[in-house]
């Protein structure tokens, strides 16, 4: 794939990340009440599964899965001119980083605030990532060792 394209990919991505953390409370509670009413057209209701922590789950499951996102997108725009270990740990240092930058921004959206649990949890879901590219890379390298 091309560099740009990569690169184009994750700058989209932050932005969707920004735009998103940009939204004020209330417009944020009723994605996730969306994403709730959406798995419950699919006959899982999450509210009589988690009560009335369904909405903040869904939240927190939202947080790791954009930094999974982003990390793997970030990954994969420098992994090809760097080693494995340097790739990860610059991805990874990425994530924590604007997650960081993410909640102090949110200290200025109405009803929001900037949460260090939340840096947590998307270092979290970068962190999955990175284990997730490791494990994949891994293989990868072992069948071509297998097949040689």
């Amino acid at each position: 794939m091309n560099k740009y394209l990569k690169w184009a990919m994750v700058l989209t991505w932050i932005i969707i990340i920004f735009v998103f953390s940009s939204q004020p409370a209330v417009i944020s509670d009723e994605k996730s009440k969306f994403v709730i009413k959406i798995f419950e057209i699919l006959g899982l209701n999450l509210n009589s599964i988690w009560g009335n922590l369904a909405d903040y789950i869904v939240r927190k499951i939202s947080h790791f899965l954009e930094y999974l996102i982003l990390f793997t997108l970030l990954f994969n725009a420098i992994y090809d001119k760097i080693n494995l270990k340097k790739a990860i740990f610059i991805s990874l240092l990425t994530v924590f980083l604007y997650a960081c930058s993410d909640e102090v921004h949110q200290l200025f959206v109405p009803g929001r605030a900037g949460r260090f649990t939340d840096v947590m949890i998307d270092t979290s879901g970068g962190a999955m990532g990175a284990l997730i590219q490791y494990i994949r890379i891994r293989i990868r390298k072992d069948r071509k060792v297998k097949q040689q």
